[in-house]
């Protein structure tokens, strides 16, 4: 749709547009005009009034009706070319002609003056509009900015709380480690008994560094989210006391009791992960279990699911720290650990299709139940 002067019209532009339709108009009916009715050129020559109500508004419409009727009385009405009227319908004729003239012009002018307020405020609000829409892409990228400073700020510090795990955990077993074996360099005299506990501790010292750096190497590729399970059938029960019994030296002050029934269906997932499950549930249980107590393993089918409990008598996980203790540097009352272990736990298992959860032992202390798959048995 074309648009309109801006508001307010041009009236010198209107006065001159419509004057010339109202002279070209004359011009074209000035040959037959003893021909027509004085109807015709009446009809005519409003529209020079129109044209110049549209774009010159009120003031351009009224002046371009004066110039019409001194048209129509000087070429249409008898004597011609002369402002004398001898008749009087021919007065009637003029002044209802000037009337009709000034009404009509005046009525489009108001048209048209609305339509230039509705133009204004259209492209006022088609402004407001794009000064909205900017605001708000402006705020969505400040809103991604933050989003992406905040993120980096996470990184850091989980960068910073790996760094401060690490250096800890691996420092323990590395000082073991290079103090029995600096002693047996320097041919220090050792009986049986005691040589062969320092290799133990060696060799116990060893393992431990490599469950820490298996535990940051699946931190690793559960963050690059390349942890895909490689699915087999799986007997817990041989993996549950395959663990214990490797671990054994992780339980010299406490108890360990493995109650797990040997018809209990297979498990569908991978052996390796399900192995690191295991092992970081007990590890788990060992450091927070006091001494001479009792660490328990269960395990049995329920709605279709393998259930697997990791028991100690230790100091519990308060309510408000069961969902926050399986996030990734998030450390226990009292635990020195590198916060690692529990995050890959829950990562492992809801990678198979599992739950991981921690309740109240009875009489103190905390209970994981981990729920796994069974494997489904394909008859021929």
């Amino acid at each position: 749709m074309k648009r309109l002067p801006p508001t307010g019209g041009a009236p010198l532009l209107g006065i001159a547009l419509g004057t010339a339709t109202v002279v070209v108009a004359s011009a074209a009916l000035l040959p037959v005009r003893t021909h027509v009715t004085r109807a015709t050129p009446a009809l005519v020559l409003v529209l020079g009034v129109v044209v110049a109500g549209v774009v010159g508004g009120s003031v351009g419409a009224a002046l371009v009706a004066l110039v019409a009727a001194a048209a129509y009385n000087l070429v249409f009405i008898p004597p011609f070319w002369t402002f004398k009227v001898n008749v009087a319908d021919d007065w009637v004729a003029l002044a209802v002609f000037l009337v009709v003239a000034l009404a009509m012009g005046l009525l489009v002018a108001g048209q048209a003056e609305r339509r230039r307020a509705a133009e204004a405020r259209e492209a006022e609000l088609r402004a407001l509009y794009d000064h909205l829409r900017a605001m708000a892409e402006e705020r969505e990228q400040l809103a991604e900015e933050a989003t992406r400073a905040q993120v980096l700020e996470r990184v850091d510090e989980q960068r910073a709380a790996l760094l401060r795990s690490v250096s800890h955990d691996l420092r323990t077993p590395l000082a073991s480690i290079r103090a029995v074996a600096s002693d047996l360099r320097d041919g220090t005299a050792y009986d049986e008994e005691t040589r062969t506990e320092l290799l133990e501790t060696v060799c116990d010292e060893a393992e431990r560094l490599d469950r820490i750096v298996a535990n940051l190497l699946s931190l690793s590729r559960i963050e690059a989210g390349a942890l895909t399970p490689d699915r087999q059938a799986v007997a817990l029960d041989e993996l549950v006391t395959d663990r214990v019994r490797r671990l054994g030296g992780l339980f010299r002050q406490a108890r360990v009791q493995v109650d797990i029934p040997p018809d209990l269906p297979l498990v569908d997932g991978d052996y390796t992960q399900l192995d690191q499950v295991v092992t970081n549930l007990l590890e788990n249980a060992a450091r927070h279990a006091p001494p001479a107590s009792l660490v328990r393993v269960s395990a049995e089918e329920r709605n279709g699911m393998v259930e697997l409990r990791v028991s100690d008598e230790g100091i519990g996980v308060p309510d408000w720290e069961r969902r926050r203790i399986f996030e990734a540097f998030r450390k226990g009352e009292g635990s020195r650990s590198s916060g690692v272990g529990l995050a890959i736990c829950k990562a492992i298992v809801e990678a198979h299709g599992g739950t991981i959860d921690v309740d109240r032992t009875p009489g103190g202390g905390a209970t994981f139940v981990v729920c796994l798959p069974m494997r489904e048995v394909r008859t021929p």
